[in-house]
């Protein structure tokens, strides 16, 4: 019950805000007397729902992170900083 209460939504990263544009009417329509976002990684060039966090840690580019508990297929998560995913290609 989260009626007449302030509410900070802790994200890791808001990219697109799909995410977001789901869970905020849900949680809006339960009253909250405020309702905010945090995020450590927010990519404004990503975004496509006009939604943007009130806190936000980095700024960061339209790249694939990982580390910090971000993963890329279950692999990352457990890594001490963060790190973007460069593909790599092989020589015939």
């Amino acid at each position: 019950a989260i009626q007449g209460k302030k509410v900070i939504v802790v994200e890791d990263i808001v990219d697109t805000g799909l995410t977001l544009h789901t869970l905020m009417p849900a949680l809006e329509a339960m009253e909250p007397s405020d309702l905010k976002i945090a995020t450590l990684l927010y990519k404004p060039e990503a975004m496509l729902y006009e939604i943007e966090p009130d806190f936000v840690g980095f700024e960061v580019p339209t790249k694939f992170y990982v580390g910090y508990g971000l993963d890329y297929d279950g692999f990352g998560r457990e890594l001490q900083g963060l790190y973007t995913v460069v593909e790599v290609q092989e020589d015939e």
